[in-house]
């Protein structure tokens, strides 16, 4: 009975016929094709070859009765989701049509000349070709670039990946894509995550600050909610809109998977469940009108394409809009290009070219026209600059009237006259017969010459790229050679590993490219100029040969570099005072133990005048916390100390800071005026007041400072009172002093600082 059974199971069959014999002028040029999607969720398709009268049959076989389908027809070149979220033909199959006829043929599914040619272009391939460069042009190799469509209305925006490519050795890359239009609009947005969008709040909030029912910016960035145009609308317009079609309803098909992932799911026809979103998007072309009549016109937001001065259906966005995200794997994963709404391409082309310029953290590759010949040495750079900027170097030397080892001679600015300090990278190359090499120093200006310490060397490591692999890697170029420590040299290096695959599989990155050492130039090294020169060998047999002191290739002299060094001492040994009340640095406060430079509000008070500008004699001192009153025509006086023994001040601030956020830079108010403090101090008046080293060399009262030297001291300062202190308050005074030193290789003049805080209560009438 079971065998009989078996043998005379039916095998259900549904037919899908379709006619697109009322298309005018009919060319069965093009497949269509057929899919099926049951209850559960799996869809089955077919693609049919119409015949010359437009008419063919799609035929899909069940092994069981398959109970509710959805049949769906669209253009050939379609995937299986796709005819299930564009607005394709569609076709419900109840469970009931199954009877016990096992085959069932649907009516013809008929193909109108409206969906015939919409479906030659609803998908188009798109190209994007283009490269990533460095600032200065060089390419970036190894590095993941993904194209997004971003969209965007009101305050939220979205973005959807479609595609990504690796670059090449000339930072090249091209990502083709299929882009599709005439998506049903729930089945669009459910694949939307949205984010509060800082870009956009800065383009939309400051016009619209002045509306009074402008509603609240919501935080934290939460999801889409139309009820806070709410505000805006008035509660009686916002409901005739019924709220209840605002909200889309449950059970619209979802992938399990929110973003990429779920598309992809989608795309195999995996359904799993249903949720409802939090907008119906439909509903904002009913939403922008009311929306207009009450909104300010802003053409400058129409044009940026937001939503609702930009009229906005993006299911039906038949050319995408996009930005880019670039990535590098090199000392770590970093983001090197991240651009955001307001860096959109509108509407690209079906072809589009590209430059994108990377964040100067990517590793570029190197530019090189090759090594110098023979045994010789070229020093070009410290920390990036390059030595005909520093004094008593090429083009300087031997001119002694330009400051000797500073970086910027002679310039009147607070970059000018620079001391170098902590690390410094010295850069350049040696010739093709320098295997390894190491530096000496002197310290009397090359009358005696000595190995650099052990403690002051450090290494540079080279990096270099696998594009096989897409990895890249890092080679240190210190170790110890026949007993003495050495830096191998980069062309050695190349000949010893793997010859001839250099610039074919493997490139170098420009990082450390062109760098011969780390000097660490704190101790033993003492504070002043210092010469470096550069000796190098060959390698026979383990062994180094033929020690030579190196001149700068094709000319005779020795490659030697001058620089000035200015470290500071901090903590104990430096001459801070350690426990002094009045001058507390250290752990618990923001003074920092050094002289290098060293702050200090000396003391602070309010000179009484009269309504004609005249003093009264009457001196009110003010204490850190204390409390004072003033009048219209009183002036505050300071007396403080913005001071560096080494000479090599740059610049000092002094700032009221009160309230919230609020702060007077007290340098900058009319009645301002700074002149040498004659009262006792730990330093010497200072001879010129600044506030920068410009106006100590250029602007300042004879006699001015003669560069490279300027040190600051014991200054006074008076302003008007009423400038100084707006409002009753408490005021905070801060006082920061910046070194010209370039400190660890870092060109800001926040290397060498320090700091100093004064607090008191000023009571304005």
């Amino acid at each position: 009975m079971t065998a009989e059974l078996g043998k005379g199971a039916r095998e259900y069959t549904l037919e899908v016929p379709l006619d697109a014999s009322g298309v005018e002028g009919f060319e069965p040029d093009h497949p269509v094709k057929v899919a099926v999607r049951d209850q559960k969720g799996t869809v089955t398709s077919h693609t049919v070859q119409l015949n010359a009268q437009g008419k063919g049959t799609a035929r899909f076989p069940f092994p069981e009765n398959p109970g509710r389908l959805t049949v769906a027809v669209g253009p050939g070149d379609a995937e299986d989701a796709e005819l299930f979220g564009l607005q394709t033909l569609q076709a419900n199959v109840p469970a009931r049509r199954w009877t016990d006829d096992p085959r069932l043929a649907l009516a013809p599914i008929r193909i109108t000349a409206y969906y015939w040619h919409w479906w030659l272009r609803w998908c188009r391939w798109f190209t994007i070709r283009g490269r990533v460069v460095c600032p200065d042009g060089r390419p970036v190799p190894g590095a993941k670039v993904c194209a997004f469509d971003v969209d965007a209305w009101w305050w939220w925006s979205s973005k959807q990946l479609v595609g990504c490519d690796t670059t090449d050795a000339t930072g090249a890359f091209e990502i083709k894509f299929r882009w599709c239009c005439g998506w049903w609009p729930w089945w669009w947005w459910q694949y939307r995550i949205w984010h509060l969008d800082p870009w956009l709040l800065e383009k939309i909030i400051p016009p619209l600050m002045r509306e009074p029912r402008f509603p609240r910016i919501p935080l934290p960035d939460p999801p889409p909610n139309l009820r806070i145009f709410e505000h805006l609308l008035g509660r009686d317009d916002f409901a005739a809109l019924n709220l209840k079609r605002l909200q889309t309803q449950a059970g619209a098909p979802v992938a399990p998977s929110k973003g990429a992932a779920g598309a992809e799911a989608a795309a195999r026809g995996g359904v799993a469940a249903t949720r409802p979103t939090a907008v119906n998007p439909e509903i904002l072309a009913e939403l922008r009108e009311p929306l207009l009549r009450v909104l300010p016109k802003l053409p400058e937001l129409e044009v940026l394409h937001i939503w609702p001065w930009w009229p906005w259906q993006p299911w039906w966005d038949c050319t995408p809009d996009i930005i880019f995200r670039v990535t590098q794997d090199c000392g770590g994963n970093q983001v090197i290009v991240d651009e955001s709404y307001g860096d959109a391409r509108w509407n690209i082309p079906t072809s589009l070219d590209v430059t994108l310029t990377a964040a100067d953290t990517a590793c570029c590759l190197v530019d090189d026209d090759g090594d110098p010949e023979g045994m010789c040495a070229l020093l070009t750079n410290v920390c990036d600059d390059g030595i005909n900027d520093i004094g008593g170097n090429p083009p300087h030397a031997p001119v002694t009237a330009v400051p000797v080892g500073y970086l910027n001679p002679g310039l009147a600015s607070t970059v000018g006259d620079r001391p170098y300090a902590g690390r410094v990278l010295v850069q350049g190359q040696v010739g093709t017969d320098v295997d390894y090499y190491a530096f000496e120093y002197s310290s009397d200006d090359g009358a005696t010459w000595n190995d650099l310490p052990v403690s002051a060397i450090g290494d540079i490591p080279r990096r270099y790229w696998i594009p096989a692999t897409n990895t890249f890697q890092d080679v240190p170029f210190l170790g110890i050679v026949d007993g003495k420590l050495v830096f191998e040299s980069r062309l050695h290096y190349e000949t010893t590993h793997a010859p001839g695959d250099w610039g074919v599989v493997r490139f170098w990155m420009a990082n450390n490219y062109f760098s011969l050492i780390n000097w660490y130039t704190t101790a033993p090294f003492l504070n002043g100029p210092y010469r470096l020169r550069i000796k190098g060998w060959g390698l026979v047999g383990g062994n180094l040969v033929n020690e030579t002191l190196l001149p700068v290739c094709s000319i005779a002299p020795l490659a030697e570099l001058v620089l000035r060094i200015d470290n500071r001492i901090e903590g104990l040994g430096s001459g801070h005072p350690l426990a002094d009340p009045n001058h507390p640095c250290g752990a618990g406060t923001v003074h920092t133990c050094t002289l290098e430079p060293d702050t200090d509000v000396l003391g602070v008070r309010i000179v009484r005048r009269n309504a004609f500008d005249i003093p009264t004699g009457e001196v009110v001192d003010v204490g850190a916390c204390g409390n004072v009153p003033i009048g219209d025509h009183d002036l505050l006086q300071v007396d403080f100390i913005a001071h560096d023994p080494e000479g090599h001040l740059a610049k000092y601030t002094l700032q009221a800071t009160y309230k919230e956020n609020l702060a007077r830079d007290l340098l900058a108010q009319p009645s301002v005026s700074l002149s040498p403090y004659l009262g006792p101090a730990p330093v010497p008046a200072a001879a010129q007041v600044g506030p920068t080293y410009t106006d100590a060399l250029l602007t300042n009262p004879l006699p001015r400072a003669t560069s490279p030297t300027w040190a600051g001291g014991a200054i006074r300062l008076e302003v008007l009172a009423r400038e100084a202190f707006p409002e009753t308050c408490c005021y905070q005074l801060e006082l920061r002093a910046h070194k010209r030193t370039v400190v660890d290789c870092d060109h800001s003049l926040w290397g060498h600082i320090n700091y100093t805080e004064y607090s008191f209560m000023v009571v304005v009438p």
